[in-house]
């Protein structure tokens, strides 16, 4: 009881030592450790565990893959004569089999799967809806889409979020240009006239007809790090007459998705964001001048309220799956969630659902989930309805494939590089001045001697060097935001200045970044091939979070991303083995890859290795592996990504760039990325001994 034993950081090395309880005094013990799990999460401990033998005399520990009989000697210095333990260990062990599926990289055409803002028609016999940065027409239910306005009319940018106008008549919707901005325009589905309501530079979103569509309202955005910040004062939601006789007026600063009331005096919004907003997401009102404002209800994990056009429902989505319910009428706000007690509660959607809204009569109501479109009457899931069956039917899990197919962006013609010193797949050693032979998109020839047809456009690489792409399997690339895409996105460009040529990120905004991806594939954005998990399968808290208790939990999970082109999710948090098991056996059945969050745990690492996930993201943050941890991953086909910039178990990568560069002053990455995300991070530089990297 008078001595006590630690581990420390000291300098660079974890040392144990000796802390004597009477005198205060502190005594390094022994050097010979392993490094100690400071810079990491450390749910599990700092060290190792460690013991004193009965007498006193000696600390048994774990150090440098060995165990040790430390005698216990106070001095100035660690002791040099502490003796290993011995031990050997015969372990046999089941693994999975690695989960690895095939997926082309490219294909001459593609179907759609990122349908967006899909709105369908009040006679209910069409749909509008944005993909690939444009608006475009389905009529119901087996028709083949069609592009909603003409080629002269798109000059304007990317069009989106349609809304049709209670007479099914006009259509309002916005559009976004990075240079002129954004605009709102109707079109006049007769004639296909577009005419601009609202073209002053800002951020419109959201458009929507009052119910005698004398009447629009919109959000004006406040600015995000891709469409910039000017031209963005005083956001919120603005009422302007639909024939733009009037200037806009301001309803409230707060606020998104407006939406009208059924007698057209009051507007509905809602508070709290949406995927990756606030847990609680709340639905408020105002009157037409912005005054007499009135809270309605809210809901932990919900991400988006759609109030029916009569008012006697709401639909919404809830941890992705889509409920509806009658308003509650209280007089005050309510809790509205799939485990409200006090108004019956129905469940439309199996997987997910976006795109959510209802017919004129608020009798039936629409969703989408990736490039499919879901119906479904309130009658066939409330048996107390008048007109329902006995019996209510299943929920639909077919719906209508929208079909959209699109041609893949292709370069044409024959271009030779020449003269320069080319690195190959193949060997260490460089061709020092050789030509690469490029037609379409493929490299047909690399070498010293390449014969050039007389029709390939020759470019001259003398003091130039060709590499192959980088192809960077864990990048974020900015899609995290949810709202319009830009035009050009910064983080594509600087990649592609760097050499990546193919991205995959492993968690973001599935609907954003897999509708950049066909934005990319289809020509209509630069930027590397996009390969994307989309959001991740979290298991900690969040309005994002991925609830799963049962292998059918996975499989809804793994249908609700691969609906919109992902052939991988990242398993992140899910803090039971058994849960990532369950990932595991879905991942299977639907020939997904998963690529788990390493997380910084040692012990989460090495059971996903063993039960068969696609590889670990992210070092393991114990430092060096030995023989059965190097054996045990070996007998295994699983992958690892380090990814040295968020580096477990020691310092980040990024600082190294920071401490050895001025990475401040590089043309090349200030050609593209906005200099105040360099200099916050880059300029301020903490240095620290190079020995700690």
């Amino acid at each position: 009881g008078k001595w006590i034993a630690f581990v420390k950081r000291i300098r660079t090395r974890s040392v144990l030592c000796l802390y004597d309880k009477a005198s205060g005094r502190e005594y390094p013990l022994f050097d010979q450790l392993i490094k100690d799990q400071q810079e990491a999460w450390a749910i599990f401990g700092v060290y190792p565990g460690f013991a004193w033998t009965p007498d006193d005399s000696h600390i048994i520990i774990y150090g440098n893959g060995k165990i040790w009989k430390v005698p216990v000697r106070p001095s100035a210095a660690p002791v040099e004569d502490a003796v290993e333990i011995p031990f050997e260990v015969t372990v046999n062990t089941r693994v999975a089999e690695t989960v690895r599926f095939r997926n082309d990289a490219h294909t001459d055409r593609f179907i759609a799967k990122v349908i967006r803002n899909a709105v369908t028609a009040p006679s209910g016999d069409e749909v509008v809806f944005n993909a690939i940065g444009q608006l475009w027409r389905k009529a119901l239910p087996d028709g083949t889409p069609k592009p909603l306005t003409k080629e002269t009319d798109r000059l304007y940018g990317f069009e989106s979020e349609p809304s049709y106008s209670p007479d099914g008549q006009k259509l309002v919707f916005v559009t976004w240009d990075d240079e002129a901005m954004g605009s709102i325009r109707t079109m006049d589905l007769k004639t296909g006239e577009v005419q601009p309501l609202l073209t002053e530079p800002a951020i419109y979103r959201t458009p929507c007809f009052s119910p005698d569509g004398k009447w629009i309202v919109f959000l004006k955005e406040g600015g995000n790090s891709h469409q910039g910040y000017a031209n963005c004062q005083e956001p919120g939601i603005y009422l302007i007459p639909a024939d733009g006789s009037a200037a806009p007026k301001l309803l409230s600063p707060q606020g998104e998705y407006p939406q009208f009331s059924s007698d057209g005096k009051r507007v509905y919004y809602q508070k709290g964001g949406y995927l990756f907003g606030s847990l609680v997401k709340k639905i408020e009102s105002t009157d037409l001048n912005g005054q007499d404002k009135k809270e309605h209800f809210d809901g932990k994990y919900t991400q988006r309220y759609v109030i029916s056009p009569d008012e006697q429902w709401v639909a919404w989505s809830e941890l992705y799956k889509v409920y509806v319910a009658p308003f509650p009428r209280t007089g005050q706000k309510v809790v509205l969630t799939s485990a409200t007690k006090a108004v019956p509660v129905a469940q439309v959607a199996r997987d997910a659902g976006i795109n959510i809204h209802w017919s004129p009569d608020s009798k039936t109501l629409h969703w989408t989930l990736g490039e499919t479109y879901f119906s479904d009457a309130l009658t066939d899931r409330f048996a107390f309805l008048e007109g329902a069956a006995d019996s209510l039917p299943p929920m639909d899990t077919t719906g209508i494939a929208i079909g959209l197919e699109v041609e893949a962006d292709q370069p044409k013609g024959m271009i030779a590089l020449t003269n320069a010193r080319i690195l190959t797949m193949e060997s260490e050693k460089a061709i020092e001045n050789g030509t690469i032979l490029v037609e379409g998109n493929t490299i047909k020839k690399v070498g010293e001697s390449v014969k050039i047809p007389s029709s390939a456009t020759v470019i001259d690489c003398a003091g130039k060097t060709i590499m192959p792409g980088i192809i960077d399997v864990h990048a974020h690339s900015g899609n995290f935001r949810y709202g319009l895409s830009p035009q050009k996105q910064w983080e594509y460009y600087a990649n592609l200045a760097y050499g990546v040529t193919t991205s995959h990120d492993p968690s973001t905004n599935t609907e954003m970044v897999f509708a950049n991806a066909e934005l990319i594939r289809s020509g209509r954005m630069v930027g590397p091939r996009l390969f994307s998990t989309g959001t991740i399968l979290y298991g900690a808290d969040g309005d994002f979070k991925a609830v799963i208790q049962s292998l059918d939990d996975a499989r809804s999970a793994l249908r609700r991303t691969s609906a919109f082109g992902a052939f991988s999710v990242k398993s992140y948090n899910q803090p039971r083995r058994e849960q990532r098991q369950q990932v595991m056996r879905a991942a299977q059945e639907q020939e997904i890859l998963v690529v788990p969050e390493g997380g910084s745990f040692f012990f989460h690492n090495l059971t996903m290795v063993v039960d068969g996930h696609t590889g670990v993201e992210h070092n393991l943050p114990v430092a060096p592996l030995y023989k059965d941890v190097i054996s045990l991953w070996a007998e295994t086909k699983a992958h690892n990504t380090p990814t040295l910039i968020v580096n477990y178990g020691s310092v980040n990568g990024e600082y190294y760039w920071y401490q050895h560069t001025d990475v401040w002053s590089k043309d090349r990455l200030l050609s593209f990325t906005p200099r105040g995300v360099v200099d916050s991070r880059a300029r301020h530089r903490t240095m620290i001994p190079e020995e700690e990297y």
